[in-house]
């Protein structure tokens, strides 16, 4: 072996450029000569574009007994046109690389398209043929109603998905739309038929109250000229938005165990109504939030994860869930669902709840630490240029902004009040989302088990019902 020392050169390690400035993108607004609000923003290097389409047809629109009529009008938009059979519409859909898919929630029916730029004018033509002349032939409704029935049995069998219908019918009134189903229940399922359809498609489905929003790479693209041949050949009679009736809800602190006898794990999903994104305390309530549950080093994690092992994870949330159209003073109405959601072991239910109305009851006397706070400014602002590395995820955020009533700058905005809000006022602001005596608790597992433990806690009435 040699002595003689062996010298190595190494390359230089790379350093860290100078961070570059980022905003949400700011799309133009335009209108079509048929009333479609069009937005468009240009992103160079997206060669996907991503057309989402907002249809005002809410679930709250949908006729008496027929719950589930959206969702099935939504889907039947790609079986078929005046031009096309369904099948010679998916082949024409694949032959532009494209693809379109729909769906119906509460604010509205949303239709999405991406493409790559080459072939966007051929695209846009096959989705204005759907918005324009659907053919909703029998054949195809009745085997979208049968896929729908379907589905059912699995959303009930779920644990996550029925723990959800378990609190939407407990925290709305009966009467209210948002107490039932998205996508309906068998009964009202049953009752769809393709002339139902066409019926509810041509009273909500117009361009003047839907709103078409275009991102990618238009480079040498003659959007205005695309959009007048297609989606611009779309026509309807002009009509006023629908009114959307106010959201009300009874979040009386009480639990509702769904009883599975047998079952190992406990879905937790504990609930209230709370302030939307029209609300001021919406940034500090989006941080405070992310700070008790939103990520794996959140608190929740950090106590029922890590320290107990009760969990694979818990997360808390905000979700809007419908915002009302600015009334004659300019302001709007509208709620979001705040919830903490997550599974335990059934033997660990009554200990893990018990630690969690701890958690929340140690974020209201000590606070948040600033370095929570930091973390969670980081997280939320940091990662959003990743976030929106996608044409697809520009388009979807528009669109929510268009379908809860927001100026088109929101997302801009809402990133710099982040960045702003101090750890005092993101703490008053979860604390005030999540008040240990103003909380739905849904239970979904063994009530043999866990209702002795759960009531022992005092958390509010325990009522068990059949899973």
């Amino acid at each position: 072996m040699s002595d003689a020392a062996t010298t190595m050169t190494f390359h230089p390690q790379p350093q860290a450029g100078a961070a570059r400035p980022w905003a949400f993108p700011a799309p133009e607004r335009t209108e079509l000569s048929n009333g479609l609000t069009v937005l468009r923003c240009h992103r160079p290097g997206q060669q996907v574009v991503a057309v989402e389409i907002n249809l005002a047809a809410p679930l709250d629109a949908e006729p008496a007994g027929l719950d589930g009529i959206a969702t099935i009008m939504a889907r039947a938009l790609s079986e078929g046109t005046d031009k096309h059979t369904a099948e010679e519409f998916a082949a024409e859909l694949e032959r532009c690389g494209a693809t379109l898919d729909a769906h119906a929630d509460h604010p509205a029916v949303r239709v999405s398209l991406e493409v790559p730029v080459s072939r966007l004018p051929k695209a846009l033509g096959l989705l204005a043929d759907a918005l324009r002349a659907p053919a909703f032939p029998e054949g195809e409704v009745e085997r979208l109603v049968r896929n729908r029935l379907d589905e059912i049995p699995h959303e009930l069998a779920n644990p996550a998905r029925r723990a959800s219908m378990a609190l939407s019918k407990e925290l709305f009134p009966a009467e209210s739309r948002m107490s039932r189903p998205r996508q309906g229940t068998q009964e009202t399922v049953e009752g769809i038929d393709a002339a139902a359809v066409r019926a509810f498609y041509e009273t909500h489905v117009r361009p003047s109250t839907s709103t078409a929003v275009v991102v990618g790479d238009l480079t040498g693209v003659d959007l205005d000229k695309a959009l007048a041949e297609t989606l611009g050949a779309w026509t309807g009679g002009a009509a006023e938005r629908r009114p959307m009736p106010p959201i009300t809800a009874d979040d009386t602190g009480r639990v509702i165990i769904v009883d599975r006898p047998g079952a190992v794990q406990t879905q937790l999903l504990i609930a209230r109504i709370g302030a939307d994104r029209h609300d001021r305390v919406w940034p500090a309530q989006v941080l405070g939030t992310y700070c008790l549950g939103g990520t794996l080093t959140s608190r929740l994690d950090r106590v029922l994860r890590e320290e107990k092992g009760y969990t694979y994870g818990v997360r808390a949330f905000g979700q809007v869930l419908r915002s009302a159209a600015p009334d004659a003073s300019g302001g709007a109405t509208g709620a979001a669902l705040l919830a903490i959601s997550g599974s335990v072991a059934t033997e660990v239910t009554g200990p893990a709840l018990e630690d969690l109305w701890k958690v929340l009851g140690t974020l209201k006397e000590e606070g948040l630490t600033d370095a929570e706070r930091d973390v969670a400014v980081q997280n939320l602002v940091g990662v959003a240029p990743l976030k929106y590395e996608t044409a697809a995820a520009v388009a979807g955020t528009l669109a929510d902004q268009v379908e809860q009533h927001l100026p088109d700058d929101f997302q801009a905005q809402l990133y710099a009040r982040l960045a702003e809000t101090g750890t005092v006022e993101a703490t008053a602001a979860v604390v005030s989302a999540f008040p240990t005596d103003r909380l739905v608790t849904v239970l979904v597992g063994d009530a043999s088990q866990i209702e002795e433990p759960v009531k022992a806690l005092g958390i509010g009435e325990v009522r068990v019902i059949q899973g």
